[in-house]
């Protein structure tokens, strides 16, 4: 998109009101701002149903997008006590954290932090995490998800992660929270996925009985 001091010389109107439409066309989605780089029109958003068992990889393809995953980094490292709560008694430091970038048509939507007990999945850093981490934990570890609980939420992008998607800090966002468990009750992934909240769009098909 032209940048702002172009809207102004063709429109003439003030810097102020122009950076006003701008912020208020982002709010609704219609255009991104990329750091240091200037605005955008925000590509159609991707449609995620969180009732249904299918990861970011197969359910961007269905849609006809490409997508694609990127590991920032493989670490084991003491967690909160809240997140060793999720995990259950007998559940110690340190724990597994992947970060992972991913993207929709070459444009990043969304960093996440998956934490893993290391004790489940021995050598997980060992193995390529840039496609589908289920798919590893299933066929390398056998530990396959049977239920998942989700959360949903509205966040602001800042630093680390406005950074790694290259969107101003404070950009809006949405914030999915996974918890995945297996058939024995175990907690086999905890994942938050910091979106780009104009790159995701949430949809629910229920059946009433």
């Amino acid at each position: 998109m032209p940048s702002e001091r172009k809207f102004q010389e063709l429109t003439g109107s003030a810097r102020g009101t122009i950076r006003e439409a701008l912020s208020q066309l982002e709010a609704e989605g219609l255009i991104y701002r990329k750091d240091r780089s200037g605005w955008y029109v925000s590509p159609k958003p991707v449609t995620y149903d969180p009732t249904r068992w299918s990861g970011f990889m197969t359910y961007v393809a269905e849609q006809g997008r490409v997508p694609a995953t990127e590991t920032l980094q493989v670490k084991t490292e003491k967690q909160p006590p809240a997140v060793l709560d999720i995990f259950g008694k007998g559940v110690r430091n340190p724990l597994y954290r992947v970060e992972r970038r991913r993207s929709i048509d070459e444009r990043p939507v969304l960093v996440e932090e998956i934490t893993i007990n290391p004790a489940l999945a021995p050598g997980l850093a060992r193995h390529n995490l840039n496609g589908s981490l289920s798919s590893v934990l299933r066929e390398v570890y056998g530990l396959a998800v049977t239920r998942n609980h989700v959360e949903m939420r509205a966040c602001a992008l800042v630093r680390h992660t406005a950074e790694c998607l290259g969107v101003k800090s404070g950009t809006p966002g949405l914030l999915v929270i996974r918890t995945s468990y297996d058939a024995r009750g175990r907690v086999i992934e905890y994942d938050q996925e910091y979106w780009c909240a104009n790159a995701i769009r949430i949809e629910v098909d229920l059946t009433v009985a």
